[in-house]
Parts: structure tokens; sequence; C-alpha cells
């Protein structure tokens, strides 16, 4: 009998050994995703990203690329829009490419250091452990983190929460959340292929806007055409529109809107031109900032953006870094006065 008991605790013990072998602590995850980074040389991901700043959802399709050590292809698609952005990172530099407008923008750029990056993997990793407060659960078979962002415009967008496969840290979710812990940018991964393999010319420029050009082509017709007046709906206080100027170029029309009040800044809207001859790089001035809709450009007092066939320049001596983002991204809404 006490053989028995003997035998039967000493059974328990070890699944209760085994029980606790197989449950991570933060630190265990966060050691493995430390040596998962180490190891990884490349990976290709595809995802759905979600924006909540408009009057209505904007869903975009995402395909990223990275190959070892700084090679990067992002390719985002509206879904509901027939145009798309290229993000290309390699030899030669940064660039965007607008392939509708047959533009490329290059950029002096250490792009994606140093900021948040809710759609690359290891910019995910990097803020997971950065953040030495961040919170960690266990949720069926997703180890769950919430962390401070690296954001430029953080104060907007403080917080997320990144959701990893237990058995394979692969991305499945994130959640970008304002202040009020409302999600604002949601990215869901539907497939994650790490150690991929790639072709010498995967992150050729010119290769890159060719094969983009065959899903969305170079549309020419954009060149002349009216456009409807964005306006910003972002809250910074008593500011108001008080001018707006239609201005006949020649080649179409030019809205410049003056804003004015505690705080003063001024948009110019204007039809984007399509490139009709061979794609040349044009050097961008300023930063590359993601707007969440598109890819910009921001210097100390402006920042610049094309979106759905419009270019846009917001400039301003008033509004800080975080503001100019707040009022860019405002103007994508649907808001139309």
């Amino acid at each position: 009998m006490k053989r028995t008991f003997l035998v039967l605790i000493v059974a328990i013990s070890a699944i209760l050994a085994l029980s606790a072998c197989g449950t991570k602590t933060q630190e265990d995850v966060i050691k493995d995703l430390n040596q998962k980074l180490g190891d990884l040389k490349g990976y290709k991901a595809h995802a759905k990203m979600t924006l909540q700043m408009g009057n209505e959802p904007q869903t975009y399709n995402i395909d990223v690329w990275h190959n070892q050590p700084d090679y990067y292809r992002v390719n985002l698609k509206n879904a509901q829009r027939d145009q798309s952005q290229m993000i290309l990172r390699n030899k030669d530099g940064v660039y965007v490419l607008t392939p509708a407008l047959n533009k490329s923008f290059k950029f002096q750029s250490d792009w994606p250091e140093n900021s948040s990056q809710a759609y690359l993997y290891e910019s995910l990793v990097k803020d997971i452990i950065q953040d030495k407060n961040a919170k960690f659960s266990v949720k069926d078979n997703y180890y769950v983190f919430e962390t401070k962002t690296r954001y430029q415009n953080s104060k907007m967008l403080p917080t997320q929460e990144i959701k990893l496969n237990k058995r394979n840290l692969a991305p499945v979710s994130v959640k970008v959340m304002d202040t009020d812990h409302n999600p604002l940018v949601t990215v869901e991964f539907s497939k994650v292929e790490f150690n991929a393999s790639f072709d010498k010319d995967a992150f050729d420029t010119n290769k890159n806007m060719t094969g983009a050009q065959l899903e969305v082509p170079v549309d020419a017709s954009v060149n002349g055409k009216e456009f409807k007046v964005q306006y910003p709906t972002a809250d910074i206080g008593n500011v108001s529109l008080i001018e707006q100027k239609d201005i006949d170029t020649g080649t179409g029309k030019r809205i410049v809107l003056t804003y004015g009040g505690d705080k003063s800044f001024t948009l110019v809207e204007e039809k984007a031109k399509v490139v009709s001859t061979a794609m040349v790089s044009t050097e961008a001035s300023g930063k590359i900032v993601d707007l969440g809709f598109t890819i910009g450009a921001m210097t100390d007092a402006s920042v610049r953006w094309t979106y759905n066939g419009v270019d846009y320049m917001l400039a301003s001596k008033d509004l800080s870094a975080d503001e100019m983002m707040k009022v860019a991204r405002s103007v994508q809404g649907n808001m139309v006065k």
C-alpha cells in the first residue's frame, strides 16, 4: 500500500513538473524572441490593415518582404480603390513608389529603424523587448503583449496589443490604440513564411515598379481632372478655416486652405501629375513618415503626401510634429465641404 502511494506521489510530481516546464514566463518568451530575431534570415508576410481614422474604415492589403541585413519591400494596396504604394529599401537607399503615377521618391532615411511599424515583424519584436513595462498574458494558443509604441506621433497612438502564435512566435495580429484604448489601426496576418528565399533582383527598384504597374497601371487620364476638396477634421483646439483660394495653374486648379485661431496652418491641394516618360527617382526632402493610408515626407515645418491622385502639402510654424501628423491623417476622411 505504501509503495503504491509513493508511486502515485512520484507520478503526480512528474506531471506537475512537466506542466510547469510547459508554461513559459514573459522572460522566457522574450528570450525566445531575441533568439528568433537573431536566427532570422528574412521572411515574407501577408496581412490586412484596417484604419479607423476617417468616417468609414479604410482597408489595405499588405505584402511584406524582408531579407537580411536591411532589404525591405512593403506593398500597400487599398482594397476599395485601385491604387497602391510600395516602400523599398535596397543597397541604393529607401524609395517610395506610386505605380499609378509612375513616380518614385528616394529618401535619405534609416527607415524602418527607430520607429514602430505594425506590419514589420522585427519592429514588433523590438517594441516588446524595449518596453520593460510591457504587459504579458497567455490566451489559448497565443502570447499577448501590450507595449508602448515608438511612432513619430506616439502621443496619438501610444500603445499597441501584439498577439503572437505560441508555436512559432509568428505575428497573428496587432492593434494600435489611442489614448482611450480604442484600436485605430488593426493589422491581421494571414500568412508568415520565415527564412524565405528571394530572387537576386527581388528588391530592384525598376523591376518592382514594372511589376506593380501590371496590377495598378499608369493612369494618365488623371492629368487635368477635377478633384473634390478635402478638409481636415482633426481637433487641435480653437482653429478654423479663414480663407480658401482657388488658383488656376494653367494645367488645373490648386486649392490653398488657410486656418487660423490658437494655431495656424496652410493646406495646399493639387491634382497629381502622372509622369509620362520613363520613371526617374526624385530626391524627397524630409524624412519618411507613415500616415497609415499613405506614405509622406516630413520636415520641421511641413508634411507632403499623395493620396487618391491628389498631392497635399501641409505647412505650419505653430503645429508640433504630432499635431501635423494628426491633421494630415484627418484629411483622408470622407468629410467634403
